[in-house]
């Protein structure tokens, strides 16, 4: 006990030191607080109070940090995740016919369910079956994934009137300001200069006000109150919990929150060479997606720019406090946060994903069996910009051509019954 009162992040153990933890938590706070923006809007858009829901973005995100810190001891960011709150707005409300209230409450129900599975030997038995090449394409695909957004961010790669990904035009400021940071980026990255990733931020929004890209006008007179949070808080409605539709939602949200995190929590404790901090992580997870629905906002997950605080020397739980504290100081700075430039956070993102890229070595390209399905794993993350979608596709094909070549013993029955779950998920999505 009193160890723990000295070192309750277990420093020294992990080779770090507080300032550096702390850095770390900066950097990954800063890749990440467009969310506070990106999740409230599209929340908006299935009906929830746009000021309420900037609240309850970042007491989720306050929350699920901490959780992660003091529970896990990991340097994980837990959020809402982009994606998941797609499939909350669009699908769950808009194309289900949900309220916004019911929705909610289908995070809670869906949380619950996760927690059991991450409290429970299910877990483990979970992980166990996924077969390495799997989990090492997850990682992979969220790289490119990443990479991917941090190039549309940046302006340097776009999408076309026919959804064709072409280069940007590079005689756009906007662009030659990411360009730019870019390079200032990479040479800091490269040569390990500490604190380099906010050295870029820092840069990046000098470059973007230099090219007249900053209106310093946003960061005056906008505040939110904490009376229209009370809006949101508990606002789950189980009207209609003995629904069809309803556990249908259920069921979609569980599979992709239980899988993608799967993959997400597996991908940062191993590019910190720390597997054994898998279960806590998992289990902290899983409270904070729970939580989520009480505090009125989509599910958080083990956010994919972690990997940004990780890289900067992010190896305990207090990087994950320490982002969940400046969360909770975003309250005052919401208008100065928001002058930071895409531009500015678009290279760290390129780079992270770089990094998260070489896990591709730990895949056995001579065993196709093994190797097409984690390369179509790869591919489709990015390609269908949905990490769900990517993993369940994935692991459909897995079985498949293990049976296809007589090789269906190596595959577990668990296996096969994530793969049916998944089948049936994307029947009822095209159902409906």
């Amino acid at each position: 006990m009193k160890k723990w009162i000295k070192d309750p992040f277990e420093i020294n153990s992990n080779s770090t030191s507080v300032k550096q933890e702390m850095m770390a938590g900066t950097i990954g706070f800063f890749t990440i607080v467009y969310i506070i923006a990106v999740n409230s809007l599209i929340l908006s858009e299935a009906g929830v109070p746009l000021e309420a829901a900037i609240i309850a973005t970042i007491v989720t995100s306050v929350i699920g940090c901490l959780l992660m810190g003091f529970w896990a001891n990991a340097p994980i960011i837990l959020v809402p995740g982009m994606g998941i709150n797609a499939l909350f707005s669009y699908t769950m409300v808009h194309s289900m016919g949900l309220t916004w209230q019911e929705a909610l409450a289908v995070v809670f129900v869906s949380g619950l369910i996760f927690m059991f599975v991450a409290f429970t030997s299910f877990a483990k038995k979970l992980s166990a079956v996924i077969p390495d090449s799997l989990k090492e394409a997850i990682t992979v695909g969220l790289g490119l994934f990443l990479m991917l957004i941090g190039l549309e961010m940046g302006g340097i790669v776009a999408k076309g009137t026919d959804s064709i990904i072409t280069l940007g035009e590079f005689n756009d400021p906007f662009v030659l300001a990411a360009v730019i940071t870019f390079l200032i980026a990479i040479v800091l990255f490269m040569r390990n200069i500490p604190g380099n990733f906010l050295i870029t931020i820092v840069l990046g929004t000098l470059i973007a006000a230099g090219f007249g890209l900053i209106d310093f006008q946003q960061a005056e007179g906008e505040t939110v109150k904490a009376s229209d949070y009370m809006e949101v808080f508990g606002a789950m409605s189980f009207e209609n919990l003995f629904s069809f539709v309803f556990w249908i939602a259920v069921f979609s949200l569980t599979l992709v929150l239980v899988f993608e995190n799967i993959g997400l929590v597996h991908g940062h404790v191993s590019f910190i060479n720390k597997p054994d901090k898998f279960s806590r992580a998992f289990q902290a997870n899983s409270v904070s997606a729970m939580l989520s629905g009480v505090f009125g906002t989509s599910p958080t997950v083990s956010t994919v720019e972690t990997a940004a605080g990780m890289a900067a020397g992010g190896r305990t739980g207090l990087t994950a406090v320490t982002t969940g504290m400046l969360f909770a100081a975003s309250v005052f700075f919401i208008p100065l946060i928001k002058l930071i430039p895409n531009s500015a956070i678009a290279p760290i993102l390129i780079i992270i994903g770089g990094l998260m890229l070489q896990n591709i070595r730990n895949i056995d390209m001579k065993d196709m069996s093994e190797s097409f399905p984690a390369i179509i794993i790869i591919a489709m993350i990015p390609f269908t910009y949905s990490i769900a979608d990517g993993i369940a596709i994935g692991f459909i094909l897995y079985p498949i051509i293990k049976v296809a070549i007589g090789r269906a013993r190596e595959v577990s029955l668990s296996l096969y019954v994530i793969a049916v779950l998944f089948i049936f998920n994307f029947i009822f999505h095209f159902v409906g």
